[in-house]
């Protein structure tokens, strides 16, 4: 082996925002050491330091030191302070793709603000890498890429060309022995000279004979500062001719050649277990930040700021803004993933609500706007998929109660509607002391009483009663005034009786028709005798419901045949596994001496809805689980507790796909439940949908680091596997654990993992810690525990069966406003927003930028395919753009006013639309 000439060493801190500690206490802790290193580069000129890829650290620093930001900047412009390009170092697998994109978007714009952004890729810490994150930092500027876990055992150098699944490729650094691997190297100043040797001669295997390029060593770890004397030691050691000198990792990477040329390829995904633990446990671990993440995600992507730039609302920018900003901070490595302290989940889950909310907010404020032209008894849907469809929606409205209902738009048109519930009539009866009846008056606030508004009222002498009748909307003109003079009128009777009752109100179902990112209007209508029957009903018949599409049978033991016209049918789907879990938030591991439980000890079915737009099913089954494990012994204790599973299946007029919702209080400790569904044909691999890209996965993983390559895998949109007989496609709303077992027959979905550590230093399925041994109690997740999903048997390729398509509809409902325009206001027809088609062509971003609509769009196909993409209202002009916004290239907009753009197969591609 040649000796290196020159290895350039890389001051750095790995920060951990949040982990064993909560935010507050490490930002704490990040002052102190940052006060430090900035003190020591103000007197030292050598000095350099690269903080960690992600500005989160530097603005939770500045906001406690603002008088410090001059000096930032000022050491970020001369190239001794390495800041970004990410916001923060996140976990990409447990995020959405867009998500992903506004990170690094964010990072860039604010490090810009700084004096510029280290422009590398640095990944050090995430569990794995997706399949498209080569296509997103090409798509950003970005040439290179640095990364440590899931890099498969066949990569033998320190550079590897990294390939999207559309042929992008970055030049890529693998940081063999991680992103501290010269940790120790200055921790002794007699020993800097033999570590330096041996850090040269360990490194140096992993460069081609003969390399002129320098070595790369990462001096830092955890929370940790470099030593204050770095440059004098580094200085005083004498390694044979090879030089050490610091420098920041941009400073690194400057003197690599960006080009891939020669390079070995990796493909796709980095999820290899080879060369370093990717702790896959965390997908799995606290599953309600997971579902969070999902919620908030989708309301913020798909509503909130497609409503905001669609109609014309810029007001509401600032509230995305302060979405987004919770949605990243959320999506840290050790914050969304849960393997951090209690105190640092209940931040993280505070933040997703507050993105949540806020994105809700924006719904709220823009749908109000929109629906002020609705008449006060209407609502206005909006449809958040970019085509039209026909979907189901619940309502609640006011009709007689003995009146069949439907729903109309405004060109009249009536559909059947299906009643779900009655709400009471008769909200109060009360009899009243006459001496009290003022205080009784003092419950009506202007015209709202107990949450409607009064719309009549009647004082009646002879039998001494007072009647108020209240709706959702009342009349103007009531005044309580009025009552109070009645009732002196009244007499002088001991007691009055005091009514309040309620305009009959149903909750109802019906399909409607809603324009592509559009809005329509509907209103309650009694139905005429002689109304058209629902096309394709559902029906219930005992134990099964059927829609023509698919045939739900329930077995006597709880689970489910589904079956298709074309044949394609399956026995068992919805099997309850529950095992023991003696692991940690990083790693599943069973007890020595498991035990599982599967079959229930009673199962009953309720019908809660009869059709024919909607049936609901539960099945109820009841099982006595162990209450815990005892990991010292090796096994689950004996002791148990009575559990019920209460698995409600719904299924819709016109949907191949059963929707499935299990619920069950979670009473137990140590133990992880998994649904089984077996398949219609044994599968040799999955096809898992997240992060602008459907992975092909097989029945293992590759091994052969510090754990146990167990086969369980993220999806986030859908996971589909099955072979010649038949397929089945699980159609998801958060990111999720899966697994294919026995030998491929069937798929395991995790439900629910209950641990009580962040880490142990013994686990049966990992050589080391992960973390410090620290009770975690609230991850044991007792109490209410829901899960949602859905189930589509199919034939053929998953993107030839309308698997995407499925997903998206699943994924997103209508969403409904209440109308507040006056009675006699005219319904408004319905208006298209933005369409986007194409085979294959999925949306992931509607917003307001730069005065223009960017929409964005990738090729979720495998093979070519071409999006096309128009407008409600006219198209001025269109632009390709980067994922930083930049525009490119003019589009041509047709005839038509629509813009066709050629994709390859699984290109992310964003467009600017400058409407009329």
């Amino acid at each position: 082996m040649t000796r290196p000439t020159e290895i350039i060493v890389v001051p750095h801190t790995h920060w951990d925002r949040e982990w064993y500690e909560p935010f507050q206490r490490f930002r704490l802790r990040l002052v102190a050491l940052l006060d430090d290193v900035f003190a020591r580069m103000e007197r030292d000129e050598r000095q350099r330091f690269t903080l960690d890829g992600q500005l989160a650290a530097v603005d939770d620093y500045l906001e406690v030191r603002p008088e410090r930001r001059e000096q930032v900047i000022a050491l970020v412009r001369a190239g001794r302070l390495a800041v970004g390009p990410w916001q923060i170092l996140l976990d990409e697998f447990l995020c959405s793709g867009e998500n992903i994109v506004r990170n690094l978007e964010r990072g860039l714009t604010r490090s810009a603000d700084l004096g510029g952004a280290m422009p590398v890729g640095y990944l050090p810490d995430m569990f794995g890498h997706i399949a498209q994150m080569p296509q997103i930092l090409a798509g950003a500027g970005l040439a290179h890429a640095c990364v440590f876990r899931g890099v498969p055992h066949r990569v033998r150098s320190h550079a590897f060309a990294w390939q999207a699944p559309d042929g992008t490729t970055v030049r890529t650094e693998y940081l063999p022995g991680g992103y501290g691997n010269a940790a120790g190297l200055l921790d002794d100043a007699a020993l800097v000279t033999r570590r330096a040797t041996d850090l040269a001669a360990r490194l140096g295997g992993w460069r081609p004979e003969g390399a002129a390029t320098p070595i790369l060593a990462m001096y830092g770890t955890d929370h940790a500062a470099p030593a204050p004397d770095a440059p004098d030691l580094l200085a005083a050691a004498d390694v044979g001719g090879t030089r050490l000198r610091l420098g920041t990792l941009a400073e690194y990477f400057a003197t690599q050649p960006a080009t891939v040329d020669e390079l070995p390829t990796v493909h796709g995904e980095l999820r290899s277990h080879a060369r370093a633990n990717i702790l896959p446990g965390v997908i799995s671990v606290r599953a309600h930040l997971k579902q969070a993440m999902g919620r908030a995600e989708r309301r913020v992507e798909r509503y909130a700021e497609p409503l905001a730039a669609l109609w014309h609302d810029p007001s509401v920018q600032r509230f995305l803004d302060m979405a987004w900003t919770r949605l990243i901070d959320a999506s840290c490595h050790d914050s969304v993933t849960g393997c951090g302290c209690d105190e640092t989940a209940e931040q993280v889950a505070a933040r997703l609500a507050e993105a949540d909310q806020l994105g809700r907010a924006v719904c709220d404020l823009v749908g109000a706007r929109l629906a002020a032209a609705v008449p006060h008894d209407g609502y206005l849907l909006f449809n958040p998929s970019p085509t039209t469809r026909t979907a189901l929606v619940r309502l609640d409205v006011e009709a007689p109660e003995d009146a069949a209902v439907g729903l109309a738009g405004a060109d009249g048109v009536a559909v059947a509607a299906q009643v779900l519930d009655r709400a009471r009539t008769l909200l109060a009866d009360d009899v009243v002391p006459a001496a009290d009846l003022p205080a009784a008056l003092t419950r009506v606030h202007g015209r709202e009483l107990y949450g409607q508004e009064i719309t009549r009222w009647s004082v009646s002498p002879a039998d001494a009663t007072l009647t108020f009748e209240v709706a959702r909307h009342g009349d103007p003109a009531f005044d309580v005034a009025d009552v109070r003079l009645a009732l002196a009128d009244a007499g002088q009777p001991e007691q009055w009786r005091f009514r309040i009752v309620a305009a009959p109100r149903l909750s109802v179902a019906a399909l409607v028709d809603v324009p592509a990112l559009g809005h329509t209007a509907v209103r309650p209508v009694a139905l005429p005798a002689g109304t058209a029957a629902v096309p394709g009903p559902v029906s219930v018949a005992g134990r099964s419901l059927d829609n023509g599409l698919l045939r739900v049978d329930v077995a006597e033991d709880g689970t489910l045949r589904l079956a298709t016209p074309d044949g394609v049918a399956v026995d068992g789907v919805g099997r309850i596994i529950d095992g023991g879990d003696v692991g940690d938030s990083y790693n599943y591991a069973p007890p020595a001496a498991d035990e599982l439980v599967d079959k229930p000890r009673a199962v009953r079915t309720v019908v809660r809805h009869a059709g024919p737009l909607v049936a609901v099913l539960d099945v109820v089954r009841e099982y006595r689980w162990p209450v815990a494990a005892d990991v010292d012994a090796g096994s689950r204790m004996v002791d148990r507790e009575p559990v019920v599973v209460t698995t409600q299946v719904e299924l819709r007029s016109g949907e191949r796909f059963a929707r499935f919702r299990i619920e069950f209080d979670n009473r137990c400790d140590d133990h992880r439940v998994r649904l089984h569904l077996p398949l219609p044909s044994p599968a040799r691999a999955s096809y898992a949908e997240g992060q602008f890209a459907v992975v092909e996965r097989g029945l293992t993983a590759e091994g052969g680091g510090g754990e146990v390559p167990l086969p369980t895998f993220p999806a986030s949109g859908f996971v589909a596997a099955g072979g010649p007989a038949g397929s089945l496609a699980v159609l998801l709303t958060q990111p999720t654990e899966y697994e294919l077992t026995d030998s491929g027959r069937e798929l395991a979905v995790t439900v629910l993992r209950s641990i009580g550590m962040l880490s142990r230093n013994r686990h049966a399925l990992r050589d080391e810690p992960a973390g410090p041994q620290l009770p975690t109690p609230l991850a044991q997740c007792r109490g209410e525990r829901t899960v949602e999903l859905a189930v589509l048997p199919f034939r053929g390729e998953w993107h030839a069966a309308g698997v995407a398509e499925a997903a998206e509809a699943y994924r997103h409902e209508l969403l409904a406003f209440p109308g507040t325009g006056q009675p006699s206001v005219a319904l408004p027809g319905p208006v298209t927003g933005l369409t986007v088609a194409g085979p294959g062509v999925a949306l992931t971003s509607v917003r307001h930028r730069h005065g223009q609509v960017e929409v964005r769009v990738v090729a979720e196909t495998p093979s070519g395919t071409c999006a096309v993409i128009g407008a409600g209202r006219g198209v001025r002009g269109a632009w390709r753009a980067d994922l930083l916004g930049r525009p490119g290239d003019r589009l041509t907009v047709d005839a038509d006013g629509q813009v066709r753009l050629p994709l390859r197969a699984w290109e992310i591609a964003t467009v600017q639309l400058d409407l009329t």
